[in-house]
């Protein structure tokens, strides 16, 4: 159900102004010291951040994909860290309870998830397994009413963080591909539960990722995702989050985009050289048109394809052509903006250089761009036939 109109522009005008006035002056902070602010945390619970696409009736604000890709349209406007910490929350640690989770799950859950009382965290890839979920080595053995979930998950986001993992788990250990894989919610305060030190990686500081080790974690049977009727079937729960997830991701490639422009611009206007700014110089200003071009491609690709899943189309395959063509879009506009400020762009006093290693994650996950070209291929291979 969408917002009425009102205040579904209320809500994008006060998203945009937390942007500009709260945000934007924490990036260096954030940067400098690996951490978002406790108190901006509070100040995005209160904004209802945490619960977009949760349903109302589970305490979110209902946002339908279309509503949503406009909101992280402009929570791209800022550093990705502070978007990927309510990330997980409205994508994929939410949707597979909404999507396939028992009524009781939700009660319990999706309300905590919505205030931001609690961060979820999706548990899928693991050292050996990431594209190729299929060949999951993490086991859940069946021990009377429960399962004892033993493994190593890799690169988790917001799992520091987390009150609740979804852990994928081979629910049927003589299975040898993603059928017999199911779909656990685990407290994090589970006895059996340890992390391992925070990833160091080439961007997004304040987004903390890190390895989840399950040491024979005793979790209820009633705590598989859909009940008893979806066990084996966790790998379909994940599958149906990804177009969401994936949308989401292309629009914030875009929100990202269009800050890049927007500094890229006002720099070129503000920059002389040979007497006059750079704008004026016609290889300068064919940078500046090509990054706005592919962003305005990527925005309409992300907004038609919204309205299209609103309208209940199958859109897996367009979803992909999204998240390939605006996540590979931003990577080009970040070195095109390095180029256009030189010197000033290699150096971090103006922040580009940081954007320039931040996006270049938007390429690897919720699917490499190779995985969106075979996702692409294959759909359009068996819909030919």
């Amino acid at each position: 159900m969408a917002l009425d109109q009102d205040v579904f522009d209320l809500l994008l005008d006060t998203v945009a102004r937390f942007v500009a006035e709260r945000l934007r002056p924490l990036e260096d902070e954030v940067a400098e010291t690996d951490q978002v602010p406790a108190g901006i945390m509070d100040e995005m619970r209160n904004l209802g951040l945490f619960g977009l696409s949760i349903p109302q009736d589970y305490g979110g604000l209902g946002l339908n994909m279309a509503e949503e890709v406009q909101v992280a349209f402009r929570l791209g406007g800022t550093s990705p860290a502070f978007r990927s910490l309510i990330g997980t929350n409205n994508g994929i640690g939410s949707q597979g309870i909404v999507i396939d989770g028992t009524e009781e799950q939700r009660r319990s859950w999706l309300p905590r998830l919505a205030s931001g009382e609690i961060i979820g965290s999706f548990c899928l890839t693991e050292p050996e397994a990431g594209s190729d979920a299929g060949s999951l080595r993490t086991i859940a053995r069946r021990e009377g009413d429960d399962y004892l979930i033993r493994g190593t998950k890799r690169f988790i986001t917001n799992a520091p963080e987390a009150g609740l993992f979804t852990v994928f788990a081979r629910s049927d250990l003589d299975s040898r591909d993603a059928r017999g894989v199911s779909a656990f919610l685990v407290e994090a305060t589970a006895p059996g539960i340890t992390l391992g030190a925070n990833d160091r990686k080439m961007g997004q500081k304040g987004t903390h990722t890190c390895d989840v080790n399950f040491d024979d974690v005793r979790v209820p049977a009633a705590n598989i995702i859909g009940g008893a009727a979806r066990l084996g079937q966790g790998f379909k729960t994940a599958m149906k989050v990804l177009d969401r997830g994936r949308l989401h991701i292309s629009a914030v490639c875009v929100g990202v985009a269009e800050r890049l422009i927007a500094d890229s611009l006002r720099y070129a206007m503000e920059r002389r050289q040979f007497g006059q700014p750079i704008a004026e110089f016609q290889l300068v200003q064919a940078m500046l048109a090509d990054m706005k071009t592919e962003a305005y491609a990527a925005r309409c690709m992300v907004e038609e394809t919204a309205r299209r899943k609103d309208r209940g189309a199958e859109v897996s395959t367009e979803a992909a052509c999204c998240k390939m063509f605006a996540s590979e879009m931003v990577g080009r506009v970040a070195d095109r903006a390095v180029q256009i400020h030189g010197g000033a762009g290699y150096v971090a006093d103006f922040g580009i250089e940081r954007f320039y290693r931040d996006v270049r994650l938007f390429r690897i996950y919720e699917g490499t761009t190779q995985i969106q070209q075979l996702v692409i291929a294959r759909n359009m291979i068996r819909n030919a036939r």
